[in-house]
């Protein structure tokens, strides 16, 4: 006689002339998310990341070796898309995320209990755990940052994105400069004004601008080329590649910021990194001969609007082919620095609501492209190193 086993569909075949129970068939991790019966199950999916809250979850910087998250795709941020797996004494030493960072991007095939782990969609009390066939370490998530169900990382993304899902290094950035070039709708330098009114509206006072590297509230009126007014900065400097004022690379909002007229002319066109002495009118940031350190609130955007400006921008379309190097100092070339100290900014300062709710906003209203690094940030490390 069978047993039953409550709460699973058990299939029967016949050996012998007897009926025995078939293996029970592996769930995905959409499967598992919406049958949360409290049943035991076997699922698998890609290791994303280490759950520290119901809506969030460590890409790197891993705290602990109790817990994992797994999905269906390895390049997942959304936590929506996400089953937590509490990992239990007997299987930490081989599958917790603080000894075995590197199983990111990996296939984890576990057996466990389908119940609530963090008040969120989990698998508790695991019986059997082991890598499976497919795994990949492409993209390999090395910031550290919160990952919740938002606008910015959703089904809508995925969707976006689907033609660079699983692709990594050059393949992955090819496929992002298709994405961020299709479709996409390329504004004025006149109609910056307007939009950067939006973008950058300050929270606090809907009738100013939030200055990006002072950090100041400014009238939104007071846009203009006189000292106390602010002006459109180009994070990536016009003559970094020569590419001006058009149509194009001189008007892509993903990296045109608003600042006051005095402390845009201060930056100039030099390159980034750390150190050198305060700028007057912009505390917090730093300048020498041949670079820029901005305020720690925003050093992980800048890194990410380079990032983005070096994949949508790749010789094809009439302007130059930009790229992000190691150096400081870069002049006229269509280069700029510094690449490491850029992917330490990056790490240290993830995105946040603000640079997503902005990203989201130049999607849907103005130029209907999307910054992939704010969206999925483990991006950067697959690309640049």
């Amino acid at each position: 006689m069978v047993p039953a086993l409550t709460g699973i569909l058990v299939a029967t075949i016949t050996v012998f002339g007897f009926p025995q129970p078939a293996a029970a068939a592996t769930l995905t991790v959409a499967q598992a998310i919406s049958g949360q019966t409290g049943a035991s199950a076997t699922v698998s999916g890609y290791v994303v990341g280490e759950p520290t809250a119901t809506n969030t979850v460590r890409f790197s910087g891993f705290t602990g070796d109790t817990a994992l998250a797994i999905a269906d795709s390895a390049s997942t941020t959304s936590t929506g898309s996400m089953l937590y797996v509490q990992i239990t004494t007997s299987y930490r030493a081989s599958f917790g995320l603080l000894t075995n960072p590197t199983l990111i991007g990996k296939k984890l095939t576990v057996t466990g209990t389908l119940t609530a782990y963090f008040s969120h969609a989990g698998l508790k009390s695991p019986t059997a755990m082991s890598l499976g066939t497919g795994s990949t370490t492409s993209p390999t998530a090395t910031a550290t940052a919160t990952a919740t169900a938002s606008p910015t990382a959703s089904s809508t993304t995925d969707t976006y994105y689907a033609s660079a899902l699983g692709k990594s290094g050059s393949s992955l950035k090819s496929a992002l400069h298709t994405i961020t070039s299709s479709g996409t709708t390329k504004l004025s330098y006149d109609g910056v004004w307007n939009a950067l009114k939006v973008t950058d509206q300050d929270p606090s006072n809907s009738s100013n601008v939030k200055l990006f590297y002072s950090g100041i509230s400014r009238s939104k009126t007071l846009n203009g080329g006189s000292s106390g007014n602010w002006n459109r900065e180009h994070v990536w400097p016009q003559s970094h590649g020569d590419f001006g004022t058009g149509a194009g690379p001189g008007t892509d909002l993903h990296h045109l910021r608003p600042e006051d007229v005095t402390v845009n002319a201060l930056r100039g066109n030099l390159d980034f990194d750390n150190g050198g002495s305060a700028v007057s009118g912009a505390s917090g940031n730093y300048s020498d001969s041949d670079s820029w350190e901005p305020r720690a609130a925003v050093k992980g955007d800048v890194a990410r609007m380079l990032f983005y400006m070096a994949v949508r921008y790749s010789g094809d379309d009439g302007f130059a082919d930009l790229e992000v190097n190691n150096v400081t100092g870069n002049g006229s070339v269509p280069y700029t620095g510094k690449l490491s100290t850029l992917i330490a900014w990056h790490n240290a300062d993830p995105p946040d609501s603000a640079e997503k709710a902005r990203n989201q906003l130049i999607y849907a209203t103005y130029q209907h492209n999307r910054n992939p690094f704010i969206d999925h940030p483990e991006w950067a490390a697959s690309i640049f190193g």
